[in-house]
């Protein structure tokens, strides 16, 4: 359902302390917004020992978003991510990760991403391609995101969310350690699922 067609939730069948969604016109939701890290998550999956998936992601990270409902063409959006805030469930893993086998955190302790252009592909899906830097190295990608909606939460916070998905290969980044298994293949795959789920909320003025 595209954004114009969200309708929103009648308050006689919310509970008061609910969000309460509501149906801007597109260009309503044009401004300046901060992303929330308290209810958003940027997380990211590795093929382990080729038989499963091991999940994290990254507890520090701060970024805005720039929304113009006009022309969804001229939205950015910047992150900033602390690379000692990986998390995995898994201390020593943790560890291991902020080595410099991997991340090198001393060295690079932070990874950005900055937009450069961004589409509308129809419906709720859009499109942002920019620049991710990591250990000083930077590429481009894209990110899918699906757009969420917009509510205003009981605190007065107007806010808009996107899922967003993007698959790196983590070699062109540097990042190449790994093990080689004695049945074939290699402990930690080269392409890495990153997923974004995001809720950013309006600056005030």
């Amino acid at each position: 359902m595209g954004i114009f067609g969200r309708k929103s939730t009648d308050a006689a069948e919310s509970p008061a302390s609910a969000t309460t969604p509501v149906s801007p016109e597109l260009s309503a939701l044009t401004g300046d917004y901060t992303i929330d890290p308290a209810h958003s998550t940027i997380g990211f999956v590795a093929r382990h020992a080729m038989v499963t998936n091991v999940k994290g992601k990254f507890n520090d990270f701060q970024g805005t978003l720039h929304l113009d409902g006009a022309d969804p063409t001229k939205s950015t959006a910047s992150l900033d991510i602390k690379m000692d805030s990986i998390d995995t469930g898994s201390a020593d893993r943790d560890g291991h990760l902020k080595s410099a086998d991997f991340f090198k955190i001393d060295e690079f302790p932070t990874m950005t991403f900055r937009s450069t252009r961004a589409e509308a592909l129809g419906g709720d899906d859009y499109r942002i391609t920019g620049d991710l830097e990591i250990l000083g190295t930077t590429k481009e990608i894209s990110i899918d995101l699906e757009f969420n909606g917009a509510a205003k939460d009981p605190f007065g916070n107007e806010r808009v969310g996107f899922e967003g998905k993007a698959e790196i290969l983590r070699s062109e980044w540097g990042i190449t350690w790994n093990a080689a298994l004695e049945t074939g293949g290699v402990l930690v795959s080269d392409k890495i699922k990153l997923n974004f789920d995001i809720s950013a909320i309006r600056n005030a003025g």
